[in-house]
C-alpha cells in the first residue's frame, strides 16, 4: 500500500464518511422551485468549446427539468483543485477525469462505480473498447469518456508527391520515405516527440512492457530494441528532428511551417493547421505498422461521480445524457472530440471522412495513455532522461537505466512492499 498515498486514503475516506453521514435521509437536496442542483466541474477551454458544452448542458437541463446543472471551470492546477476538495469533503458531484489520473483516483475510494446505475438503452457496447477499459478495474466502471482522440499520420502532400513518396504504410517505409524527404537542416521528413506519451506504444512494439506491476520497466532487451530506431532517425540518418531543433513549439507547427514532412499528431492538430496555415495541404493515414502491427496512442478524459455525492441519481443522468448517444453527437459536432460512441462516429461520418477517417480507425488498437497509478511518476522520469539519448548525450540503455532507477527509487519511497 502507498505510505504517502494511504494518509491522503485515510483522509479522503474521512471526509467521504462525514459527508455521507450528513446526507443520509436527505436524499436529493432540492433547491429553488423544486430543481435539484448537481455541481459540475472541468477544466477550461477555448470559447468555441466553452459555447459548446455550454449548449449541450442546456440541451440536458431542457430535457430533465427537474435538474440544474452548476458548471464550474477550474483554470488552473486542476487536479490539486479537485483532490483537495474531495479530501475536504467539497468535491462536486460530476467532473472530468484524464484517464492517466484515473488509476489513482479509483485507488482511494472517492470515485462511485456506476455499473449498477447502467440499464440495458444505455448500449455499453457502442464504446470503442480501449476508451472504457481505461476506467475500469476489478470489474466496476468508474467514468465514462466523453471524447478522445488517437494519433495519426499528418503529412504535406506536396511534399511528398514532389519527392515521388507514396504514403508510407509501415515504419521501414517511413523511415525511407523520410531519407527522401529530408533537405539538409531546413526540412526534415519526420517531425518527432520524443517523450513517453507519444512514444508508448512504439517501446511495447517488441512486445515488452514499460511499465511492470507498477514499475518503471525500460531497460529490458524489448523496449530497448524497439526504441533505439527511433534514436537513430535522429542521430544516425538525420531524417528526424523535435521541434526545439527548428525553433517550432511542437511537430503541429513543424509540419504547418514546412520543416517536417510527416509528423505523428492527434485531432487538436487539425483545426490548428486549418486555421493557422490554411495555405498547406495535408493528408492524414493511419500510424505506419511496426514490425507488422497497427499501434498508436489514445487520449481521453471521462466524466466520474463523487461517491460523496447525495444526488448520485441526478449525477447519473447528467453523465448518462452526456456520454449519451444524443448528448455526445452534439459535443463533438464540432470535431473538437472524437465520439467514443462507434454509432456517434458513423453517424457523423467520421468513420469515412478522409482527415478523420484515419484517427477513428485507430481507437479499436490503441493503447490509451493510462498505466496504473504510478505512470505520473513513471512517464516524468522517463522524459527527463530519453531527451538526453535522444540528443546523443549518452547511450540510450545508460540514459533509461537511470530514469529507471530514478522512476523505481521514487515510487518505492510511497510502497510499502
Amino acid at each position: 500500500m502507498k505510505a504517502i498515498r494511504w494518509f491522503v486514503i485515510v483522509a479522503v475516506m474521512t471526509a467521504l464518511s462525514a459527508s455521507l453521514l450528513a446526507g443520509c435521509g436527505s436524499g436529493q437536496k432540492q433547491g429553488a422551485g423544486g430543481k435539484v442542483e448537481i455541481t459540475f466541474a472541468g477544466w477550461g477551454s477555448t470559447p468555441e468549446e466553452t459555447k459548446l458544452l455550454d449548449q449541450v448542458l442546456a440541451d440536458f437541463e431542457q430535457s430533465h427539468p427537474n435538474i440544474k446543472v452548476k458548471h464550474e471551470v477550474i483554470a488552473d492546477q486542476y487536479m490539486d483543485v479537485i483532490k483537495t476538495r474531495l479530501i475536504g469533503g467539497k468535491g462536486p458531484d460530476v467532473f472530468y477525469l484524464d484517464a492517466i489520473e484515473a488509476p489513482g483516483l479509483i485507488e482511494t475510494g472517492v470515485l462511485e462505480p456506476l455499473n449498477h446505475y447502467v440499464t440495458p438503452d444505455f448500449d455499453m457496447n457502442d464504446f470503442e473498447k480501449p476508451m472504457i477499459q481505461a476506467f475500469q478495474k476489478n470489474g466496476n466502471i468508474y467514468g465514462f469518456p466523453k471524447g478522445y482522440s488517437t494519433l495519426a499520420l499528418l503529412y504535406n502532400k506536396k511534399m511528398l508527391k514532389e519527392a515521388g513518396v507514396e504514403v508510407p504504410t509501415t515504419w521501414d517505409e517511413l523511415r525511407a520515405a523520410s531519407r527522401k524527404l529530408t533537405k539538409g537542416t531546413k526540412v526534415y521528413g519526420f517531425g518527432q516527440n520524443p517523450e513517453l506519451a507519444r512514444t508508448f506504444f512504439i517501446a511495447q512494439s517488441l512486445g515488452g512492457q514499460v511499465v511492470k506491476n507498477g514499475r518503471a520497466n525500460f531497460t529490458t532487451p524489448e523496449v530497448l530494441n524497439a526504441l533505439q530506431p527511433y534514436v537513430d532517425q535522429h542521430l544516425i540518418d538525420k531524417t528526424a528532428a523535435q521541434p526545439s531543433d527548428v525553433g517550432a513549439g511542437w511537430t503541429g507547427e513543424m509540419l504547418g511551417q514546412g520543416k517536417a514532412a510527416m509528423v505523428l499528431e492527434g485531432n487538436w492538430a487539425i483545426p490548428f493547421l486549418k486555421s493557422t496555415f490554411p495555405n498547406i495541404d495535408f493528408g492524414t493515414a493511419e500510424v505506419p505498422t511496426i514490425h507488422g502491427k497497427k499501434g498508436t496512442m489514445a487520449f481521453t478524459v471521462g466524466y466520474v461521480m463523487n461517491a460523496a455525492s447525495t444526488k448520485k441519481q441526478a449525477s447519473w443522468e447528467l453523465i448518462s445524457y452526456l456520454t449519451g448517444k444524443q448528448g455526445m453527437k452534439t459535443w463533438t459536432s464540432k470535431r473538437f472530440e472524437l465520439p467514443t460512441r462507434k454509432s456517434v462516429a458513423t453517424e457523423l461520418g467520421y468513420d469515412k471522412d478522409p482527415i478523420l477517417g484515419p484517427l477513428v480507425a485507430g481507437a479499436p488498437y490503441a493503447t490509451v495513455w493510462s498505466e496504473g497509478s504510478t505512470l505520473p511518476t513513471i512517464f516524468n522520469n522517463f522524459n527527463n532522461q530519453f531527451v538526453s539519448a535522444y540528443i546523443g548525450e549518452r547511450p540510450l540503455k545508460e540514459a533509461l537505466q537511470e530514469a529507471q532507477d530514478q522512476a523505481n527509487g521514487e515510487i518505492g519511497f510511497q510502497l510499502y512492499d
